[in-house]
């Protein structure tokens, strides 16, 4: 039985990750901070400060620093101070999407939709150089699944798979997509890479920027051009042999 005014399990586990919050909150808005520092400021024993720094730390989002002495340096060790990863700094709000969409909007303005299409495809130009290089390596039947890696390492969360009448490359994660739904030329760059990469006509069936679960391409099998199946067939008609 459940003693009286004990907190249901839950409870306990929220209240724990608000503290979390708070001790690297303190720390993004105060600097590197001592334990001392931390407890005093938010009213925490430095028995508990160390116990949510050790979790904090443990998910790399505050790591442990030597302080940094100016001046005459004292006796003994400095105080070991606590920092924010570039992982824990990311978990706040860093206004990013908004200093990339009011960039965007600039360009708009001042130089048209044609500026911010140029801008998209000259963007995605140089992460094509690097996806092409990871393809190139690969077996002609891998390339799709090649693609997918290479966008993984990108931030993307990329898988390939088969489809009935050809693949499907499946993007879990868009680090852009706040900004593509207000600018889907981001979108439509992307996918007339993809095109490029695979030499072939792809599909966008579904994209984060639109509120789908995940950014959805479908690849078919490698069929010839379609200009090349009319110029055969000209060919023929014409009574000599296609090139």
């Amino acid at each position: 039985m459940k003693n009286v005014g004990e907190a249901p399990q839950e409870e306990l586990a929220t209240g724990e990750r608000s503290t979390r919050n708070r001790v690297a909150r303190s720390i993004l808005d105060h600097g590197p901070s001592t334990v001392a520092d931390l407890a005093g400021r938010l009213k925490l024993t430095q028995a508990a400060v160390r116990r949510h720094l050790d979790t904090l730390a443990h998910e790399n989002v505050v790591e442990p620093r030597e302080q940094r002495i100016y001046g005459a340096r004292t006796r003994g060790r400095p105080a070991k101070v606590f920092a924010l990863t570039d992982c824990g700094r990311d978990a706040f709000d860093q206004s990013y999407d908004k200093l990339a969409a009011d960039a965007l909007r600039w360009i708009s303005e001042r130089h048209g939709e044609g500026a911010v299409v140029e801008f998209a495809r000259e963007r995605i130009a140089a992460q094509a150089e690097v996806y092409r290089k990871a393809m190139d390596a690969a077996p002609p039947e891998q390339r799709t699944e090649a693609l997918a890696k290479a966008l993984t390492a990108d931030g993307y969360a990329a898988t390939a798979r088969t489809a009935p009448v050809g693949e499907q490359l499946c993007q879990h994660h868009c680090p852009v997509a706040h900004v593509a739904e207000q600018y889907p030329q981001l979108c439509e760059a992307e996918t007339e890479m993809f095109s490029a990469l695979l030499g072939t006509h792809v599909q966008r069936l579904a994209t984060i920027a639109h509120g789908d679960g995940v950014c959805t391409t479908f690849i078919p099998r490698n069929t010839p051009h379609a200009s090349q199946t009319t110029d055969k067939a000209s060919a023929s008609k014409a009574g000599r042999n296609p090139a």
